[in-house]
């Protein structure tokens, strides 16, 4: 393996985060205080606990899980997209690195960005609520699994866009109103019967549902199901990465 041009992208990508360190990081902990403020402070006051554990409380998986998914799509889908727009990526096709190493730095570094994020909103949350993690090894297995997945679906999408405007499609027309709908804030158990079950078909529920269960062992789904289906969609984004390498789908053409 070409350690040293797997270094050199992740590096540059790294980089490029301390560059825009407005719109990387405190952009999405501003967001996030918002939600808190609003969502905890405002609704909080009128939804006292849910399952035995208080809404401000509740909420903080599924914010994380917004700024993950956002962010790592974002990220891993700007950091390939740019060397497409600027014509740079025949020369990194051409140099002596592989296509596994190309992916390994460019989702490594989008999955890095996003799980200091999180860890940022998960210290900037213990502000404003009391938190308990009952499984800390669950929680960071979701967390780097999601980190992963969302990375890899970004570079998917990074490749398949031929503009900005389509960069932007998925996260804010697809991801964002998933997790809204997935049970980030509120307890499927809430809604009626009907809508129970059209939540089910939504897999950001899965996500949102097994990450808190690691906090308050509280979850909508069996959390083996959970990580079932983050393994599965995993395995889906490196089937189709890899489909495109072999094929050349919007790379070589």
């Amino acid at each position: 393996m070409n350690l040293t041009a797997v270094r050199a992208i992740y590096a540059f990508e790294m980089n490029r985060m301390w560059r825009t360190l407005f719109q990387s990081l405190i952009s999405p902990i501003l967001s996030t205080s918002l939600y808190f403020v609003v969502f905890g402070s405002a609704i909080g006051s009128r939804i006292p606990e849910i399952e035995g554990v208080s809404y401000g409380s509740f909420i903080v998986p599924g914010l994380i899980m917004l700024s993950l998914l956002t962010q790592s799509l974002s990220n891993a889908a700007f950091g390939i997209y740019f060397p497409k727009f600027t014509g740079t990526i025949y020369e990194l096709l051409s140099a002596p690195i592989s296509s596994f190493e190309i992916v390994l730095g460019y989702v490594g570094a989008a999955a890095t960005k996003s799980l200091i994020l999180g860890a940022i909103i998960l210290a900037t949350a213990s502000l404003f609520v009391e938190l308990q993690i009952a499984h800390p090894f669950i929680m960071l297995l979701f967390l780097v699994l999601t980190a992963l997945t969302f990375s890899l679906l970004g570079f998917i999408i990074g490749i398949w866009a031929d503009s900005f405007e389509k960069l932007q499609i998925v996260p804010l027309l697809v991801i964002t109103p998933l997790v809204f709908l997935g049970g980030s804030f509120y307890s499927v158990n809430m809604l009626p019967p009907i809508w129970q079950t059209v939540t089910f078909f939504n897999p950001v529920l899965y996500l949102v549902s097994g990450f808190r269960w690691s906090f308050y062992e509280v979850a909508d789904v069996d959390v083996s199901i959970s990580l079932a289906v983050i393994t599965l969609f995993l395995v889906s984004c490196i089937s189709i990465v890899w489909w495109i390498f072999k094929t050349g789908y919007q790379v070589k053409q």
